[in-house]
């Protein structure tokens, strides 16, 4: 069957020609994958900044924000049948027995580093016409929500980020006063980056209440803009308006959700983060020489502000149910915004272009059927 994958040794991009996969435990399903969406973590790989194949294998079949249909089950498999869509999660636990978090199957909090990860780190992933998985790992997508699926996974990290949030500042009385207000109502929150992790964490912190601003360098008018804008968050451009006049402008911002993976202009924000404020960072920077920054000033900020950093990587099963369940909102509520995250769907030949030339759009999407 046709992949697509990357042979770290030869620096090569190459679609493959690899076997079909086979059910060989009875909690196993084997999907068809119909779509995975390219993100910068699969262009990293593609540029040997990490990646890492299974073992025996000279290659890594890419792909982890995959939605499939159900082409067999095992004997054992009870919540899915032919036909069903699907989409998996990311991470595997390690399997030690000393280590709680993926004993309690919270893998992505797994203390030992030994987990492995579909498409990136030790096993294939999803870029493939068809692969097989652990029933317990997959997560059922009803049918009105085909269009929009794949873009589950990278919904999760907002997912996550938000619900750490929430349980952190329970230090607080953060929550709206009134019961049946959105959680976020009265607080302010800076999204930084305007790829698909940023405009998805954009979308769902205005559900959430939050008065939601973006921070991203394209000037206005641009597409991105006009698609934060229309769910209700406002943008400004870092390349019109400087991060202390952002600041200024928005008085005391309660959250930042980092989503670009750009150290400098991070730490810039975070310098102007607010009393008793939480920064969340989610990107991961390739590496770079070292940065000088104000640690003096972060550091009074942190101790005197009562402030947070918190960082947040993959995510778990309650993620994945979120996620599915805001793309149903987000949906109902803006049904041309949810559909322009996507750019544009492309067959495999286009893989070269997609993961090796220049970003485009937001979210990019292969399909296999």
């Amino acid at each position: 069957m046709q992949a697509i994958g990357v042979y770290p040794g030869k620096r090569k991009l190459e679609i493959l020609d690899h076997s079909e996969p086979e059910i060989r435990r009875d909690d196993a399903v084997k999907v068809r994958c119909l779509e995975v969406g390219v993100c910068r973590t699969d262009r990293e790989i593609c540029s040997f900044v990490y990646g890492e194949p299974p073992a025996g294998s000279d290659y890594l079949i890419l792909g982890h924000e995959s939605l499939g249909e159900v082409a067999e089950v095992g004997a054992a498999v009870q919540n899915f049948q032919v036909g069903d869509l699907v989409v998996p999660s990311v991470r595997r636990p390690c399997g030690c027995l000393a280590c709680r978090p993926c004993r309690g199957e919270l893998q992505d909090f797994c203390s030992t580093g030994e987990f492995v990860e579909r498409g990136i780190k030790a096993e294939h992933g999803f870029m493939a016409e068809e692969y097989v998985e652990r029933e317990r790992f997959l997560y059922a997508v009803p049918q009105h929500l085909r269009e929009l699926a794949v873009l589950v996974e990278p919904l999760t990290i907002a997912e996550k980020a938000v619900a750490q949030v929430w349980q952190t500042q329970e230090r607080l009385p953060w929550l709206a006063e009134k019961s049946d207000a959105p959680q976020g109502v009265g607080l302010k929150a800076v999204v930084i980056g305007t790829g698909p992790i940023g405009i998805l964490g954009a979308m769902k912190l205005v559900i959430e209440g939050f008065d939601t601003y973006v921070y991203s360098r394209l000037k206005k008018p641009n597409p991105k803009a006009d698609l934060v804008e229309s769910v209700g968050a406002e943008y400004l451009s870092s390349s019109e308006c400087s991060v202390a006049e952002f600041a200024e402008r928005i008085g005391n911002i309660d959250l930042v959700y980092e989503a670009v993976g750009i150290p400098r202009l991070a730490y810039e924000v975070l310098s102007v983060l607010g009393t008793n404020g939480i920064f969340v960072f989610t990107g991961i920077p390739a590496p770079h020489p070292p940065l000088e920054v104000e640690a003096d000033a972060i550091m009074r900020n942190v101790v005197l502000k009562n402030q947070l950093i918190l960082g947040t990587v993959n995510a778990d099963a309650a993620a994945f149910k979120a996620a599915l369940a805001d793309l149903d909102r987000f949906l109902c509520r803006w049904p041309q915004a949810a559909h322009s995250v996507i750019t544009g769907r492309f067959g495999v030949e286009a893989c070269h272009q997609l993961l090796l030339g220049k970003a485009q759009g937001i979210k990019n999407v292969i399909q296999f059927a």
